[in-house]
């Protein structure tokens, strides 16, 4: 057909990244994601535009194969605080088990995702700013969500077996 994506300014990229924001809010992660794609075609290392773009991404999780964690994946590589690289690879994580579990898959199914997720918050928490509990409330939410399933058997298997530790699952 002939057409071609046009650049944005350097100069309008903050404000392409607040549009970016308020997309996702939203929830048009697709058009967020093209606006992200935008900001990194003018600035490739733009750390906000990365951010947001990993977000969109998973905000597009349903819990399917065609679900795009690699692609995910492959931006937060890219953030170069590693608090952000923790912190946003467990909301990756979190939303990819969240999502599996909304499309139906059974929750001792999704534990080792969950349990990386809170791999990457507990890694997040160890270098996080004093007053910043943002790891800590997405790890109690990753255990609400696996105490509320009710299947304590699998649970109680998995901490006998080494791959959560009691105090894992209790913590917070």
């Amino acid at each position: 057909m002939g057409f071609t994506l046009k650049k944005i300014s350097q100069a309008g990229i903050a404000v392409a990244n607040e549009k970016a924001e308020l997309y996702r809010v939203l929830n048009q992660p697709h058009e967020a994601e093209s606006i992200c794609l935008d900001v990194l075609a003018v600035d490739p290392e733009n750390q906000l535009a990365l951010r947001n773009l990993a977000l969109a991404i998973t905000d597009q999780f349903v819990g399917k194969a065609f679900d795009r964690y690699g692609d995910a994946e492959r931006v937060l590589e890219k953030l170069s605080d590693p608090y952000e690289r923790f912190y946003y690879s467990g909301i990756m994580h979190e939303r990819r088990a969240k999502a599996q579990l909304q499309a139906g898959q059974m929750p001792h199914a999704l534990l080792v995702i969950f349990e990386k997720a809170l791999h990457f918050f507990a890694q997040a928490e160890a270098i996080s700013p004093s007053s910043n509990d943002d790891a800590i409330l997405h790890w109690n939410s990753c255990v609400r969500v696996l105490e509320s399933r009710g299947d304590a058997a699998w649970r109680r298997e998995h901490q006998e077996s080494g791959a959560l530790g009691a105090d894992d699952m209790t913590r917070g």
